[in-house]
């Protein structure tokens, strides 16, 4: 290909929503096209369209770069982390709190299970955008607000998400 390799980087990182986009395309030239035929199946792709968009600024917004120290990979409900000074392995299941720690460089989410060293894992360590799908399934989880503490500047340590909170319903996380 001749694209630069920041430009390709930029359409991989948008991926989801480029071919949202050309779905939902896709399904308005058959909405509008010849007589009508393919109504149903046009409405059909632009809403699988405008979905595939939505989650993909979701993702893009996770995704950084993977050229931090380490390697994550998720497979099976079981996260690992494979760094050159630390690692370790978390199960979903057993997973009791989610922190973004951005007291770090770079943050670094931390992983809390019982029984075993919470799990540090850089945010931008090799394959992290897997990451976004593994905790998309913790249960209510708030993806939106995970992905604005991403963004924001704060400093410290902040709980994402937690199984069975520590403190009282009325007092907020941070």
């Amino acid at each position: 290909m001749f694209f630069r390799p920041e430009a390709k980087a930029a359409l991989w990182r948008w991926r989801e929503v480029i071919v949202g986009s050309g779905l939902g395309l896709l399904g308005l030239w058959w909405i509008i096209g010849p007589g009508r035929l393919l109504l149903l199946p046009g409405w059909a792709l632009v809403l699988a369209g405008g979905a595939l968009c939505l989650v993909g600024v979701q993702r893009a917004r996770f995704r950084g770069a993977d050229d931090g120290p380490g390697a994550v990979q998720v497979d099976e409900g079981q996260i690992s982390y494979f760094g050159p000074l630390t690692g370790g392995v978390v199960a979903l299941n057993a997973l009791e709190r989610l922190t973004l720690d951005a007291s770090m460089t770079p943050p670094h989410w931390r992983l809390d299970a019982p029984e075993q060293a919470g799990v540090l894992i850089p945010v931008n360590a090799a394959g992290s955008d897997a990451l976004f799908d593994a905790f998309a399934t913790l249960p209510g989880l708030r993806t939106e607000r995970m992905l604005t503490e991403m963004r924001a500047k704060r400093g410290h340590a902040v709980v994402i998400w937690e199984r069975k909170p520590l403190r009282p319903a009325h007092a907020l996380l941070h």
